[in-house]
Formats: C-alpha cells, structure tokens, sequence
C-alpha cells in the first residue's frame, strides 16, 4: 500500500536539513523532490501545489526541538499537512428516525456490489438491521451477486420484479421500515460520468428514494480519474463521503490525498482487501502515518482485537508463565495471526517496517506448511513434542506434504523457544537483563511479574488456582503442628 510514494518521501526526508534550524534555503532543497513523488503518485497538481505551500510555511523557520532532528521535524510537518488534506467524516451518522438511507454510486468495476455487501457486513456486526436493495439492473449477474452476499452476511437482498431502479428504490423505503430494517443500502448501476442517461437515472432515484447519505464507491488504483469522476458525481449529485476500494492493491496514493481537496467529500470507509469483513472506517492520521513509513500500531491492535478473543489469549499468557505451552497452543496463536491478513501487510503496520519490506519476499505459503505439520500430529505429539522420533518425524512429513528437515526445523524453533521462557522464569537470562533495564534489578524484574499475575488474577483467572494452593498450604502446616 502507497510503497512508490512512501519509499520517494523517505528518502527525501532522509536528506534534508542537517543544521539546528529549518531554514528556507535547506527546505527548498527537498521541495522540488516532494513535489515529484506526489505527482508521480498521481496527486492533483494543484493539491500537490498546496501541500508544498503548507509544508514550506509551517517548516521555515521552525525551531527543531532539542535532541530531534531537522528531517524528524519535517516528517511530522508533512504527516500534519497530509492528515489535514485527507480529513475524513467519521463513520456513517444515522438518522434519527430509521430507516438511514444509503446511496451507492460509482463508476463501472469500482466494486460498488462487492462494498454494499461488505458495508452491510459491518453495520450488522456494529448492531445494526441493514437491508441490500438490488437497484442495478444494467449488469449482468448484478442482483444475482447481491444476493449471494447478503446470504454470507445474512443481510436480505430486496428486489421486485418488473419496476424501474428508481422504482425499486422508492418501494425499498417503506419496506425496511414495516419489516424492522434501520439501514437501506441502494446499490445503483455502475455507469461513465458521460453517460447521460443513466446520470439522469441516478438522479432520479436520489429524488424519489430521498437518501439521507450519498457514497461515491472509488477504485484507488485509478488515481486522477478517479478524484475527477467524483467531481462529475459531486456537482450532479451532491456527495456525502467518499468509499475508496482496493487500498490493498498497487495504489499509488493520488486518489486518497486528492479527493477531498478537489471535491469536499470526506472519505467514511476503505476498502482493505477482498473479503467481506475487509471495509474500515477511514482515519486520515493513521493513513499518513503509513504513507510516510510510520507504521499503523492502532490499526493492528484494532484488527488483533477483532479476530482474537480476550479470555484465549489471556490463558495462553498464563501457560506462558507456568512452562505450559504447547503445541497445540502454538497452533491457535498460527491461525490467529493468519486472520489478521497478509504478513506483508501485517508488518507493514509496525514502524519502520515499509522501506525493510520493500525488497523482502515472505512466502506466506510458509504458514500453511507449518499448520499442516503441526495439524499432521496426534494429540499427544502437540502437548508432548519429546516423543517425537524419526518414524513419527516421517509419518508427519508424509501427512503435511512436506519434508523432514522442515520438520526437524519446526521441532527445533519450538525447543528453542520453550527453553527461552524456561530461562526468563528462572530468571536467568531476563534476570541478567532486569539488573541493567528495571529498577531494582532482579527486584524489579519479580514487582513486574508479579504485576503481570496479579492482572491475570484480576480478570479472575487464577483465582481458583491461587486459593486450592493456600487451602494445601494450609492443611500441610496443620500436619506439621500435629
């Protein structure tokens, strides 16, 4: 995402100013290479013309913060500048009295069907009763599409035979609202902005429908046209928000700096992959943070909290605690990670982590070989990785489609790791470490794990544990009395 863009910028930032004190002449130095990546990244000329001024006024003559270096100063002038340009509306606002009426429109093949499922997916899962309306009927397929979307996200696809699209819309309305629906989605035919016709069609649905909010779905990968397609939809239509789509594939970034400089729609959500649960609402700072190579943490986190559940992992920290993990553990923590994306993408949300990935292959097929080996052991083989001999290290090659070796090496890493928690328990390595990097030494390493229990015991999780410990305890001294 945005790689042509983020690798140009950080490598001008990277030479600029070198003095204590931003000044005009070690400003302009960059500016001509600035300017060049945002009009390569297909950014509107006079937005780029614009975010060059607001960078050149905020950045001559600003006093670099002690210890901070001039390009640091810089980096975040720019992410300023760019999270301003890029301002989004927030999430969609509902009406006070439902249903919320949502207008989809958009160019041929911008994925308009594909992201009114996808929105339907998100309202649902967000406590809401959307409903799809079918109001495309130029595609073939079209309806037939919807409708398999709405049965994945179990949203209802209404669609009455012999009406107009306008009319279709109309009667949607008053349907939602007798059937207990608090969103309508009206998914119109793609069409060219120079298609006349069908921009009237478009019009006339928005004045029969009355739609409380108009989306203008937009392909990211087309750039430039697509920012002036919006303007062609915003002055027929009157757009609410911008929906960019495909921002996982090879975006050159033009699209989500420019749209809303050029038209005033904000954008509400993206687009992030293909499937129905990859819609997000859009947050302009964190966009910039990626596009200058500053990672994305609270996206992440906000993905790993979506796709792992709380009570799982807070028992794996606690078999991580008392030597118990497994591989069977190993294996849930696999394929969780696997559900948060790509791994490209994944540690291209870390900081620092875009311009180390630009020449690193990562087979991602890798995971599926080490869940297929470790899906190939029996029960016993997962929580007992030591009885694993060369007869059951072949079976186990044989059954995952893999080698040997491969399986030597997963054996070996897990070994390794188990060892390297045997160590941070006993407080070995992590107790040569706590005397240098906690207060206290090895009295600071103890407060801080014993903070880490005591969390665990907050959540009531060891509770139980801790007090069949103190009844032992308990009956134990009484025996020694007697």
């Amino acid at each position: 995402m945005f790689d042509s863009i983020s690798q140009s910028l950080q490598s001008v930032f990277a030479r600029l100013g070198k003095g204590g004190r931003l000044t005009e002449k070690n400003i302009q130095e960059g500016l001509r290479e600035i300017r060049q990546a945002l009009l390569e990244a297909d950014v509107n000329f006079k937005v780029a013309k614009d975010l060059i001024a607001s960078v050149t006024e905020r950045a001559v003559g600003e006093k670099v913060i002690e210890s901070i270096r001039p390009a640091q100063q810089i980096v975040k002038i720019f992410h300023d500048v760019l999270t301003e340009a890029m301002e989004g509306g927030g999430p969609l606002p509902f009406a006070a009295h439902p249903p919320t009426v949502v207008m989809l429109a958009g160019l041929q093949g911008s994925g308009k069907t594909t992201t009114a499922g996808k929105l339907a997916h998100l309202l649902r899962r967000k406590g809401r009763n959307p409903l799809l309306v079918a109001a495309d009927l130029q595609r073939p397929g079209a309806v037939d599409q919807l409708r398999i979307l709405g049965e994945k996200v179990g949203v209802p696809v209404y669609n009455p035979p012999r009406l107009t699209p306008p009319e279709v819309c109309q009667s949607a309305v008053p349907h939602a609202r007798a059937s207990g629906r608090d969103v309508v989605i009206l998914d119109t035919a793609g069409r060219l902005h120079i298609d006349e016709p069908l921009m009237a069609e478009l019009a006339e649905v928005k004045k029969r429908a009355a739609p409380h909010h108009v989306y203008f779905v937009c392909d990211a990968m087309t750039g430039q046209d697509a920012v002036n397609s919006a303007k062609t939809f915003h002055e027929r239509l009157g757009l609410d928000g911008v929906i960019l789509t495909k921002l996982d594939g090879d975006t050159r970034g033009g699209a989500a700096i420019s749209i809303r400089q050029v038209t005033g729609a904000p954008i509400r959500y993206v687009g992030v992959g293909e499937k129905l649960e990859n819609l997000e609402e859009f947050h302009a700072e964190r966009l910039a943070s990626r596009i200058l190579g500053m990672g994305d943490v609270v996206s992440l986190v906000e993905k790993a909290q979506d796709v792992i559940d709380q009570d799982a992992a807070e028992r794996q920290v606690e078999k991580l605690l008392n030597d118990e993990f497994t591989l069977e553990d190993f294996l849930y923590q696999l394929r969780a990670t696997k559900k948060l994306g790509p791994l490209k993408d994944v540690l291209g949300m870390l900081p620092g982590m875009g311009a180390q990935l630009k020449d690193m292959n990562i087979d991602e097929k890798a995971l599926d070989h080490v869940e297929a080996m470790v899906c190939s052991m029996t029960p016993e083989e997962r929580l007992r990785p030591d009885v694993l001999n060369g007869a059951r290290r072949r079976r186990i090659a044989r059954g995952s489609g893999t080698s040997v070796e491969q399986v030597n090496h997963l054996v070996r890493q897990f070994s390794g790791m188990r060892q390297m928690m045997k160590q941070m328990k006993s407080g070995g390595l992590l107790g040569r470490l706590a005397g240098k990097m906690l207060p206290g030494g090895g009295a600071g390493l103890a407060r801080h794990k014993a903070a880490a229990v005591a969390g665990l015991r907050s959540k009531g999780k060891l509770v139980d544990r801790s007090r069949r410990k103190q009844e032992r305890s308990r009956r134990k001294a009484n025996r020694r009395r007697r």
